[in-house]
């Protein structure tokens, strides 16, 4: 690459814009610029020229075109190796254009800020991403600046050398093309946000997310990981050390399951699965029950809470271990003694926190699965009791409270409750019965009596095993989806027992 002569300037963000072309000035490379940027230059006293004199043409319709001109892309896309292009713009009167300096349009601050559909859409910029890209790929002669943070770096080579490297260039056309995939991803995703488009998949996977941190490593420590996304716009960390990768998934975990409900809850998890859940008059009475669900799992658990944590509820968090405990607030009171162990992080939940993704990922071998969360309201009114015996109030209300825990399972799963606390939970087995078994033996481990309890199955049980091994254990009714080609099986089951069941008609499988 030659050195630069000719530079183009049109930036949003003016961040450090007048030192860097002052910077060009002082190399002697001529400064073009656009409006707002070049009413700042020049009133920095600046030598610069308005694009609108290179192109011969004004800017039109409110500034949407100033720079889509022959003379703009011309000057950037012509090959400076090929006698061809050389020759056609030296006939066309288009001189070469060295370095562009160029920042695009808020879009997304627009859109996060409540603007209007009318001030989001005029904040889509057109202009910017086709010079930048003509730019980028033609980076072999072309230097492109699209983030303020490299001005002080292509200075310093310019000033050393009078250009820059081929591997500067590419650099920063990789920046750019990766900033303008993003820019259109934005967009794609607002004008895809209707209620009709928020019901579908995407004919294309759109992802294109800013890394937030590097993470000390991932589920293991020989694996490197960092975190992208707005995940910290639903969570604070007020309080500990680094939140790492299994933290945070766990996080999205426990934030989800005391999210389903409204009374004072409790949520202990371990390894995204819940080891106790309980809702109780106040947090102390549902943290108490949840705890007693399983004391052992809960040691170094994500504990979850859905109201204010007080210096009462305080004292009794600091009498166990914990990764992490998470709250919508803290009493200052509460803060000073969970303060106390300086390396358990406090979260606050956000508002937000606990609502699942419209859309949930996967990455699998050479590609990725998606599906549409499951994040349906449940319409209990349309659950169906398929049994002689009808179940009572209280059965009813334990099967809401159990079903709304299993929902958050690793299948197979498995969920003995009450009407207000779990009392026993199986959970990611191959079987289902092995899941009950676990359930059973845990709440056996607890001292917890299943007798009249009632027991949630993610998805059917397709032999009637499963449902007696319930009745071993005391349950007097079950609630599960129903849908076997053995249901008919499994509900004479259950009469001959006097249980009651319900079918959901939804499946609530978690892999």
């Amino acid at each position: 690459m030659q050195h630069i002569r000719r530079a183009l300037l049109s930036v949003y963000d003016k961040t450090g814009i007048i030192d860097f072309a002052r910077f060009l000035a002082e190399q002697n490379v001529e400064l073009i610029s656009t409006g707002g940027t070049w009413s700042v230059l020049s009133k920095a006293g600046l030598p610069v020229r308005q694009v609108q004199e290179i192109t011969g043409f004004p800017e039109m319709l409110d500034g949407r075109v100033k720079t889509l001109h022959p003379a703009v892309h011309g000057g950037l896309l012509a090959r400076r190796d090929q006698e061809s292009h050389l020759r056609q713009i030296e006939e066309q009167g288009i001189q070469p254009i060295d370095i562009i300096v160029i920042n695009l349009y808020p879009f997304e601050n627009t859109v996060s800020a409540g603007a209007s559909r009318s001030e989001c859409i005029e904040q889509i910029d057109i202009g910017g991403p086709a010079m930048l890209r003509s730019a980028a790929k033609n980076h072999d002669a072309v230097v492109v600046v699209s983030d303020p943070a490299d001005y002080d770096a292509v200075a310093a080579e310019i000033r050393d050398t009078g250009t820059t490297s081929l591997g500067t260039r590419q650099r920063l056309a990789a920046k750019v093309f990766a900033l303008t995939s993003h820019y259109d991803h934005a967009i794609a995703m607002y004008l895809s946000g209707d209620a009709d488009a928020a019901a579908s998949l995407p004919d294309h996977l759109l992802i294109s997310e800013s890394m937030r941190g590097q993470l000390r490593y991932g589920e293991n420590p020989h694996q490197s990981a960092a975190l992208y996304g707005d995940f910290f716009s639903d969570f604070e960390k007020l309080h500990g050390k680094e939140l790492s990768y299994n933290n945070i998934v766990d996080i999205d975990a426990a934030a989800a399951l005391i999210a389903e409900f409204s009374a004072p809850a409790a949520a202990i998890i371990k390894h995204t699965n819940p080891c106790g859940c309980a809702t109780g008059e106040d947090l102390v009475a549902a943290y108490e029950q949840a705890l007693a669900t399983d004391t052992m799992s809960a040691f170094g658990g994500i504990i979850a809470f859905n109201r204010e944590i007080d210096i009462r509820l305080a004292e009794k968090l600091n009498d166990m271990f914990s990764e992490v405990i998470m709250a919508p607030s803290f009493a200052d009171d509460a803060m000073d003694i969970l303060r106390r162990k300086k390396n358990r992080r406090l979260i606050r939940i956000r508002r937000g926190g606990g609502t699942p993704a419209r859309m949930q990922m996967k990455s699998i071998g050479n590609g990725y699965l998606c599906q549409m969360a499951d994040s349906a309201e449940e319409q209990v009114s349309s659950w169906k009791v398929v049994t002689r015996r009808q179940p009572g109030d209280a059965e009813m209300n334990a099967m809401r409270f159990a079903w709304s825990v299993a929902k958050h399972v690793k299948s197979n799963a498995i969920v003995y409750t009450d009407d207000h606390r779990t009392l026993g939970i199986g959970a990611g087995q191959m079987s289902r019965v092995d899941s009950s078994v676990i359930a059973v033996m845990k709440a056996g481990n607890a001292g917890l009596s299943l007798d009249g309890s009632v027991v949630a199955s993610d998805a059917f049980f397709p032999f009637a095993d499963g449902l007696l091994e319930a009745v071993r254990a005391g349950a007097t009714a079950v609630i599960q989806p129903g849908g076997s080609v053995r249901d008919e099986e499994v509900i004479a089951a259950a009469d001959e027992h006097n249980i009651a069941m319900v079918f959901t008609g939804t499946r609530h499988f978690k892999h």
